[in-house]
């Protein structure tokens, strides 16, 4: 009989989730105090967004779709820690009990193109139906093409990619580093520049929950990404600073280059026009203080009631040229 203790690790019930606990758990058992005195036991666990998957998010709530049933079982102590595609974590935390208390490290947070047709986006035919679920690619892809169709897109990879190819869209648009996780890169047609499709805040990136009274944010500490860490607070600072969405029409993108960090913020309303983007520097010893000066100057130019108002899409998520 073992001695190991089981650590209970909670996830949603999808491929990609699956995929990014294993990648998590294979850096884990290279550890040997991981390896030699830990099992991993995983559980799967529906989510409000997984469960409701062919509705609108923004008008589901918008924040912690995919999180808030694990969440409610790390603080019911039904299991240990929990695994998120951190894009999908609001930038206010909930729960003041509860960490990541481990940042796997991002390799990739670009958005990619999957056509039928292998045309890349600024040769898609115009009227050409393009299939996403976020509000920020829908604007990015108004701001550059109002001639294309958009479709609101639901469901897992998997799926996405089996509607595309059903002819139901011409080209779909979704993570890069979800479809590497999955071995689905064939699929891509192109990966988008990040000058037209700047990514979400923590695209990319997985995170380990946890109670913040627990061994977990030591243990896991030898493959705890530091940079990666410092890049997603600064992205997710700037969101809860200005109170802003995970599905707004908003990108937070942070790069730390040897011992300095650069901060590039995107807003764009609904109809694709820009009403705030520029690109900030500065040592990454200041990042917060930076961040805070972010917010508050989004808050001055741009003003409250304009961001609320991008938190919700009032009209219909389809749009016919």
């Amino acid at each position: 009989m073992s001695n190991k203790r089981k650590i209970l690790v909670g996830i949603r019930d999808s491929k990609l989730s699956k995929a990014q606990t294993g990648i998590f758990i294979d850096e884990a058992d290279k550890i040997d105090e991981i390896r030699t005195h830990y099992n991993f036991e995983i559980k799967t666990i529906k989510t409000t967004g997984d469960i409701h998957n062919t509705s609108r998010l923004d008008r589901m709530g918008g924040k912690g779709l995919f999180i808030k049933e694990i969440e409610k079982q790390i603080i019911d102590q039904k299991i240990d820690i929990g695994v998120h595609s951190m894009k999908d974590v609001p930038a206010q935390e909930i729960h003041k009990d509860l960490q990541i208390v481990c940042w796997m490290q991002r390799h990739f947070n670009d958005d990619a193109l999957l056509s039928n047709s292998g045309n890349k986006f600024l040769d898609l035919p115009s009227g050409s139906k393009i299939g996403t679920s976020s509000i920020r690619r829908r604007a990015q892809i108004l701001r550059l093409r109002k001639d294309l169709s958009v479709r609101l897109l639901r469901g897992n990879v998997d799926t996405r990619i089996n509607q595309l190819r059903a002819k139901k869209y011409d080209a779909i648009i979704l993570s890069l580093a979800g479809l590497q996780k999955l071995n689905l890169e064939n699929n891509v047609t192109e990966v988008l520049s990040q000058d037209d499709f700047s990514p979400a805040a923590c695209q990319g990136v997985v995170g380990i929950q946890a109670h913040k009274e627990n061994i977990f944010a030591n243990l896991f500490k030898k493959i705890n990404d530091l940079k990666t860490q410092t890049e997603c607070k600064a992205e997710r600072r700037v969101l809860k600073i200005i109170n802003a969405n995970c599905n707004s029409p908003i990108s937070v993108v942070s790069k730390i280059i040897n011992d300095q960090i650069q901060i590039k913020v995107q807003l764009l309303n609904h109809t694709g026009e820009t009403i705030f983007f520029k690109t900030y520097n500065d040592s990454v010893n200041k990042y917060e203080h930076l961040t805070d000066a972010i917010g508050n100057e989004i808050m001055s130019e741009v003003g409250e009631k304009q961001i609320e108002q991008l938190n919700e899409l009032e009209h219909d998520f389809d749009y016919t040229p």
